[in-house]
């Protein structure tokens, strides 16, 4: 019985906070409560797509594999973090290293070949008086820096809790560069997956993607999504609402013509699923290598500046000294 399977899970939990969230969801059930209800009332531990996904098991009665489905898909999720993280932090290492490097040398450094200079009545060279000014800069008004910062960092977390905010900035995500296509693929992946498992139980259509609107954690997704229900609505076919979305590739939108005429929709869209998942996977492996010419480019940016900032003034002193 899940009252029991939830007791277990509260006694073998290491971590107390997440013990008192189970806690909450058992006593919601003992109180009439069904369980995709009890897990919304804390959004803190359970994310919406898992919610929705449990919904979507217990109006179709097959709860347990919409929990498995949501394991594979919380451990892929886990996986593609732990890999753009893993390609990432090498890069960001050696960036972070660089710019203190330049934040030491126009702190202690350039100061004293500005000194120098002064003492023989000549001008440093214009990168170096460049990254100079900014260095004063930084240092007279860093408190007003520091507090735009934050105040900044607050304003923008405010404005991403607001339905606009989430909207334009899911819709943002899948435009990033050499990620975004990989985000896109992988909220698809989930949209294919609890479309097959709903509409694949006897849900109606309509009703299936009002449900995986919700479900795909992305809110520009789920506005397509939501476009393709009223399409459906108006008479047209899923396949042609598909493609009005234009989020799917040629061989997506043929295997649902596929399955619309041959009454297996589900079938093929766990095929786009599966589809979908290979290439994030061959993108994530490829990643690394595509971020390397980025992070050449950019690290050999901040070369350049330490070299005009450091290198031209001691060619210059020779030709002041002389």
């Amino acid at each position: 019985p899940i009252i029991r399977a939830l007791r277990g899970l509260i006694e073998t939990s290491r971590n107390p906070a997440f013990a008192a969230v189970l806690q909450g969801v058992t006593e919601d059930l003992e109180a009439g409560r069904d369980l995709s209800s009890g897990l919304s009332r804390h959004p803190k531990a359970f994310p919406a797509i898992l919610t929705r996904m449990v919904q979507v098991g217990e109006y179709t009665g097959r709860l347990e594999e919409a929990f498995l489905q949501m394991a594979r898909y919380l451990e892929l999720e886990k996986e593609t973090r732990n890999r753009l993280k893993a390609a990432l932090r090498y890069p960001t290492f050696v960036l972070v290293a660089i710019a203190v490097a330049i934040g030491i040398l126009s702190l202690f450094v350039i100061p004293a070949f500005q000194r120098v200079f002064a003492h023989f009545g000549a001008r440093l060279p214009l990168p170096t008086r460049i990254i100079l000014g900014i260095s004063h800069f930084s240092v007279a008004y860093w408190p007003y820096l520091a507090g735009g910062i934050v105040l900044g960092i607050f304003g923008l977390r405010r404005y991403l809790a607001t339905e606009a905010g989430r909207l334009r900035w899911d819709r943002l995500k899948l435009r990033l560069p050499l990620v975004g296509s990989i985000i896109l693929r992988a909220t698809l992946t989930r949209f294919a997956r609890g479309f097959a498992m709903g509409y694949g139980a006897g849900v109606p259509l309509v009703q299936t993607l009002n449900i995986t609107a919700r479900a795909v954690g992305n809110e520009f997704v789920g506005g397509k999504i939501e476009q393709m229900r009223n399409s459906i609505e108006r008479g047209e076919t899923l396949t042609r609402s598909a493609a009005a979305t234009q989020m799917f590739t040629p061989l997506v939108l043929q295997m649902l013509a596929v399955g619309e005429e041959s009454g297996a929709v589900d079938t093929m869209l766990l095929e786009v699923a599966e589809f979908y998942e290979r290439e994030v996977d061959y993108d994530l492996d490829n990643l690394a290598s595509a971020i390397e010419p980025v992070m050449i480019v950019a690290i050999g940016a901040m070369v350049l500046v330490l070299a005009l900032g450091v290198c031209l003034p001691v060619w210059n002193l020779i030709s002041v000294v002389h």
